[in-house]
């Protein structure tokens, strides 16, 4: 696994935006025909963000204590970061000019129960409430049916990564894995710019690097995202294929947490696949409570 430390991560975030970036995309002229990198010397990240190389170098290698709003401004034009990219810089940034290191901690896992019962109100569309090491905290009962597979998992609290590297039917739960894949690890890396001390996500982390060979290599390039909306397809064991549009909900009465909520297009094969799901649960839901 690499460098947890936020020295480390911000040393191997900026290498790897610097690596990625060519003369032509970054619209400078490539002189001399033998380059021993194939992305931006740090000399040429520097000229672009208007600050010294000898300034840049200290910055790559992690000493940003002091850098400015302008500079980190000037490194997210040169590196032609996205809105994602820059807030993750900002936040290990303002980690590392924290005076005291932040103590170790682990994420509010406690949902309250007025958060529970607006989850339980989404009564047709599968709802679930997380944080950002993607635990499920909460579900509904239609959550819970959906993500079936993922709670098959004994360990609690329920986490999607941990299903998409180490379950082989992930791969057949989700349509899109690769993609699935990709955003998990981008979520994770997100969080761990925003908390390196949440003792849990390192414990998270940490595991499925010694594990799977799949997340040490996407952990490594160092993609981050924001997951507010989108769409995600499935292929559900009990009523197969659904495609569902998501919107992921802050709460900003519990930091860190949000309500991920699933809706199908009115009218398509995907509600009425939900439908079924839901009278699915159901049914089992009554039975267990017969046999109880």
């Amino acid at each position: 696994m690499d460098d947890l430390s936020i020295e480390g991560q911000i040393r191997e975030f900026l290498a790897s935006r610097r690596a990625r970036l060519t003369p032509d995309r970054a619209g400078i002229p490539a002189y001399g025909r033998h380059r021993r990198v194939s992305g931006l010397r740090r000399e040429e990240v520097a000229l672009l963000a208007g600050i010294s190389a000898e300034y840049y170098t200290r910055l790559e290698r992690g000493h940003t204590r002091g850098a400015s709003g302008d500079v980190l401004d000037g490194l997210a034009r040169a590196l032609q970061l996205d809105e994602a990219e820059r807030a993750h810089l900002s936040d290990l940034v303002r980690v590392a000019n924290l005076e005291r290191p932040p103590q170790r901690t682990t994420a509010q896992e406690l949902v309250r129960p007025a958060v529970q019962r607006i989850v339980d109100a989404m009564a047709a569309m599968p709802a679930m409430v997380r944080n950002r090491r993607l635990d499920i905290l909460y579900a509904n009962r239609l959550g819970q049916a959906l993500y079936s597979s993922v709670f098959d998992d004994p360990i609690r609290p329920a986490n999607p990564a941990r299903f998409v590297f180490l379950d082989p039917r992930s791969r057949e739960f989700y349509v899109d894995w690769e993609a699935a894949a990709h955003d998990m690890v981008a979520l994770l890396r997100a969080e761990a710019g925003r908390n390196p001390s949440d003792r849990s996500l390192s414990d998270l982390i940490g595991g499925l690097s010694t594990r799977s060979e799949e997340f040490q290599s996407r952990w490594a390039a160092h993609e981050v995202l924001f997951h507010r909306a989108g769409t995600r397809r499935f292929h559900h064991p009990l009523v197969g294929d659904l495609t569902l549009t998501y919107e992921d909900l802050d709460l900003p009465a519990d930091p860190g947490q949000t309500i991920l909520v699933f809706t199908a297009e009115p009218g398509s094969a995907s509600e009425e696949a939900l439908r079924e799901l839901a009278r699915a649960s159901s049914s089992l839901v009554a039975v267990a409570e017969t046999q109880g």
